[in-house]
């Protein structure tokens, strides 16, 4: 089993959800994050003052998926979050070791 984490840009999110739900991923969590890569933020001007944001506000998704269906769920994110411009985010793959269903007392794939 991997978890993938998708850092995306916050209006790309129902694309991804819907993108994900079409590959069989049924289950997933998003939080709102803020942070900055090659963007490096921007400037702003508030009440005549000019001043610099650093941390863009972003859309992590956090998915735990079956071996076969990483690379289905990559492609999934990749596709619906793309707009080709700096700032549309990152996708990291790690394993996972164990996963318990707290309701049942599910195990692993069951679990998921």
């Amino acid at each position: 089993m991997k978890k993938i984490e998708a850092i995306i840009k916050p209006f790309k999110l129902d694309e991804v959800r819907e993108a994900l739900s079409e590959v069989g991923i049924t289950g997933l969590t998003v939080t709102e994050v803020k942070g900055f890569g090659r963007q490096k933020g921007h400037t702003e001007l508030y009440r005549g003052a000019e001043y610099v944001v650093d941390f863009l506000p972003k859309i992590k998704i956090e998915i735990v998926v079956t071996g076969d269906n990483v690379e289905p769920a990559i492609d999934a994110i990749v596709k619906a979050a793309r707009t080709g411009k700096i700032g549309d985010g990152k996708i990291f793959v790690m394993p996972v070791e164990q996963v318990v269903r707290i309701r049942t007392g599910e195990t692993n794939e069951s679990a998921v």
